[in-house]
C-alpha cells in the first residue's frame, strides 16, 4: 500500500476507535469524582509536561532537521500549555505551587513513547495518534468547561491549546506518509499505534476505577 493511502487507512480507523474512547456520556458524572475543570486541569499539567518531554527526548535522535524542528516546536508548545495552565489554576483559586503533577512518577503512556528508538514509530505513537487522542479529550473538556460555565477555560482549549494540538497531529500525518513507505515500516507504525491506543483505554480505565475522572485534558 502506498504512504498515502495508508495514513488516510488508519485516520478512519483511528476516527472510529475515538467514538469509542471518547463517548459524549463520559463527561456527565456518574460517579462521586470530582468532575471540576479545577480537578482535572492539575491531571493536565502532568499530560503536557510528558507531552514537552517526549518531544524534547526524540529531537537528538530523529533523523532529518524538519523531524528535529517540527519536535523542538512541540516540546515548546507543551510547555506553554503548562505555563498557561498553571495561570488558569491560580484564576481559579489553585496554587500550582502546592502539588507536583509528577510526583506519581511518569504514566505507562509516558515510559511506552520513550522506549520508542525508530523515528516512524515515535511519528505513528506520539504526533499521530496521542495528538489525535488529545484532541478527542480536549474536545470533551471544553464541553464540560461550557456545560459547568467556566467559559474562561474553554475559551483557552478551543482557542489556543487545541490549535497547537491539532497542528501536532497533521504534522504526524505529514511524516507518517514520508516514513511509512514500506511493509515493513507501514507494520512498524501499526504496531504503535495500536499499543498507544491500547494505553489510553487502560488509563482510562484505571482513571475512572480510582476517581470517577473521564477524559481529563490532552492525555
Amino acid at each position: 500500500m502506498d504512504a498515502a493511502s495508508f495514513v488516510r487507512q488508519l485516520v478512519s480507523e483511528n476516527d472510529e476507535i475515538l467514538r469509542r474512547l471518547a463517548p459524549a456520556e463520559a463527561l456527565k458524572a456518574e460517579s462521586g469524582g470530582d468532575l471540576r475543570p479545577k480537578n482535572l486541569l492539575r491531571i493536565a499539567l502532568k499530560n503536557e509536561i510528558e507531552a514537552s518531554e517526549i518531544a524534547a527526548l526524540w529531537m537528538p535522535t530523529a533523523a532529518g532537521a524538519p523531524l528535529k524542528l517540527a519536535l523542538a516546536r512541540q516540546a515548546g508548545d507543551e510547555a506553554r500549555h503548562y505555563r498557561l495552565i498553571e495561570e488558569r489554576l491560580r484564576a481559579l483559586g489553585d496554587d500550582p505551587a502546592s502539588f507536583d503533577p509528577l510526583a506519581s512518577g511518569m504514566s505507562p503512556m509516558y515510559r511506552f513513547l520513550a522506549s520508542l528508538t525508530i523515528d516512524v514509530e515515535r511519528v505513528a505513537a506520539g504526533q499521530f495518534t496521542r495528538e489525535a487522542i488529545a484532541l478527542a479529550r480536549n474536545t470533551q473538556f471544553i464541553e464540560l468547561c461550557e456545560s459547568q460555565g467556566d467559559d474562561e477555560t474553554a475559551r483557552l482549549y478551543r482557542d489556543v491549546i487545541q490549535p497547537d494540538e491539532r497542528f501536532h497531529h497533521e504534522l504526524g500525518v505529514k511524516f507518517l506518509e514520508m516514513l511509512a513507505t514500506s511493509d515493513e515500516t507501514q507494520t512498524l507504525a501499526r504496531g504503535a499505534r495500536a499499543k498507544t491506543i491500547e494505553l489510553a483505554e487502560e488509563l482510562q480505565t484505571l482513571a475512572f476505577k480510582r476517581g470517577g475522572v473521564h477524559h481529563a485534558p490532552g492525555c
